[in-house]
């Protein structure tokens, strides 16, 4: 156990998830009848992760992003991708401007992903040039224009939004850009009650104000409580085992992956579990990682990193189903015990 896990007391656990929990209740108050979802941004948000929202239009996505940053207390941007839409849009450019000298040179001016969050509202109606041009950001947060590199804000999140049945005019986010975002959450419609609570309390649908639940100094301490918060040996070689597990030619995987999967989860897969099971917990109050934690961001960390083969789309398998059929055959204990161990624990 390293030195900044030993500090971790039960005071600063608790704290931080008091911190923690008040950003929820304002995520929920903004979308109501949605508490898994928004507790799976706000893990994304605490592991310093991207995430896209995968929904029909008119669900909230929108108005839970810009919440989360004004909860936050941080700088917002909405992008929304059109097929016009060219990188430096994004990422800002060169003008041509002339100095108080009478000189003329070339000076930056940055585009709006210099901000803490960007809405990156239905990213896959933009070209993949344009696309791509998040993909350092979100990977480095830096972005290099003309050859020259500049820092973005820190901390730096992109939550991207779209649509999973408009696919006219539409260009699919490439696998190498669906591995840099931490999670991938479906927004489900909401329960009659909801549908009654939002024409009753929201007139006209406007959602409530927020102020900052914390300063960014405390936001910034708060990450260094995720980062202490111990990942167990045994926990970590699950993890591992898991994401091996969803590769067709592992030993170790079920046969709904050597049936529909044609390439599993990068090693991107292993490290957003890990670093989501210490946020989530750390929103438990604990200060550790159990399996439980493990199993409560699985799904959302490993789905969306699978490549399915065709076989699948044809007998409607989804990848949150592999992901649920490696969770229940790949045991918690090492592989390495007798079957009838396993099957007795």
């Amino acid at each position: 156990m390293s030195a900044n896990q030993a500090l971790l007391s039960p005071e600063l656990v608790e704290r931080a998830r008091a911190q923690a929990l008040a950003i929820q209740g304002g995520l929920d108050r903004t979308l109501l009848g949605q508490p898994e979802l928004t507790r799976l941004v706000l893990v994304g948000c605490m592991a310093r992760g991207h995430v896209l929202l995968e929904g029909m239009p008119g669900l909230g996505k929108t108005e839970l992003v810009k919440a989360l940053a004004a909860l936050l207390g941080l700088s917002f941007r909405r992008l929304q991708f059109t097929p016009d839409l060219l990188p430096g849009d994004i990422t800002g450019g060169h003008m041509l401007e002339e100095s108080e000298a009478g000189k003329r040179q070339l000076v930056f001016h940055p585009g709006p992903v210099f901000s803490h969050v960007i809405l990156a509202d239905e990213i896959n109606r933009a070209s993949p040039k344009t696309q791509s041009a998040l993909l350092e950001a979100m990977a480095e947060r830096r972005v290099t224009v003309l050859g020259e590199t500049r820092q973005l804000p820190d901390p730096f999140y992109v939550l991207a939004t779209q649509n999973p049945i408009e696919l006219e005019g539409t260009y699919p986010l490439p696998e190498a850009q669906l591995d840099r975002f931490l999670f991938k959450l479906d927004v489900p419609r909401v329960d009659r009650a909801t549908l009654q609570s939002i024409i009753t309390e929201r007139r006209g649908g406007r959602p409530p104000e927020h102020v900052p639940a914390l300063s960014l100094e405390e936001l910034r301490e708060m990450f260094k409580i995720v980062d202490a918060v111990f990942l167990p040996p045994a926990v970590a070689a699950w993890i591992a085992r898991l994401v091996e597990a969803t590769h067709p030619t592992s030993e170790a995987a079920p046969p709904s992956v050597k049936n529909f999967v044609r390439h599993g989860a990068s090693p991107r897969a292993a490290i957003a579990v890990a670093e989501s099971s210490r946020a989530h917990a750390l929103l438990a109050g604990k200060p550790n990682v159990g399996f439980d934690d493990v199993r409560a961001v699985a799904s959302s960390a490993i789905a969306h990193r699978l490549v399915l083969d065709y076989r699948a789309k044809l007998e409607g398998v989804r990848a949150s189903d592999i992901v649920l059929a490696v969770l229940a055959e790949v045991g918690e204990l090492d592989e390495a015990l007798p079957r009838g161990m396993r099957d007795a624990r």
